[in-house]
């Protein structure tokens, strides 16, 4: 797997950023070779134009069918040799078509405890189950909604004056962290997958 990172956004950016500052700082050993976005007014788009890092928008709109589109995401992350796919606020549910172009190289965060509340507000699922604890997932990519194997979590506390933006706030900060040394690890090598579980050791 090359170290060249593509990666997919729909909005403010803000887990690009911690990538981007990851990189700067040496923390990550990794270079990003394109930022893609499916909208064009997207913030993480001049996070990454500041940063020197190619950044282009594919208008989910402009396509016929999920898996069109899906084939033009695909065509342009081969054309940047990209490695590893790293879909940080990307609100698109991706087709098998782009899945099975990057077999275990796509990974994606989410403000939970998977395979807790998956899908869109997680944050709020949570509170209204009245969970204690709640967290973020880096998993890899499959077919099925938030459902691919954990590669790492982190747990945060949910304290009862808790909002659903006070939660949120709190899980971003996890979720920049971890996202980084998930990436690290994927990148690293070294690791299989058995069942559902990603596991050190080779495949």
């Amino acid at each position: 797997m090359t170290r060249r990172l593509g990666v997919l956004i729909s909005g403010r950016g803000s887990n690009l950023q911690a990538i981007i500052d990851a990189i700067a700082g040496g923390g990550l050993d990794a270079t990003i070779a394109v930022v893609i976005s499916n909208r064009p007014g997207a913030r993480g788009l001049e996070r990454a134009r500041a940063a020197g890092i190619e950044a282009m928008v594919l208008e989910h709109g402009a396509f016929a069918s999920r898996e069109a589109y899906d084939r033009a995401l695909v065509e342009e992350l081969r054309r940047h040799d990209v490695g590893l796919v790293c879909l940080a606020g990307f609100m698109r549910l991706l087709s098998p078509v782009f899945i099975d172009a990057f077999p275990g190289a796509i990974l994606n965060v989410h403000p939970s405890l998977l395979p807790s509340f998956p899908g869109a507000h997680a944050q709020r699922q949570a509170l209204e189950h009245g969970v204690k604890l709640a967290g973020c997932t880096v998993h890899l990519v499959t077919a099925e909604l938030d459902a691919g194997p954990i590669v790492l979590q982190a747990a945060v506390p949910v304290r009862e004056d808790d909002t659903e933006d006070t939660l949120s706030a709190r899980i971003l900060v996890e979720e920049h962290r971890l996202y980084t040394e998930a990436i690290a690890l994927v990148l690293e090598g070294g690791w299989r997958i058995e069942g559902r579980r990603f596991l050190p050791g080779p495949a």
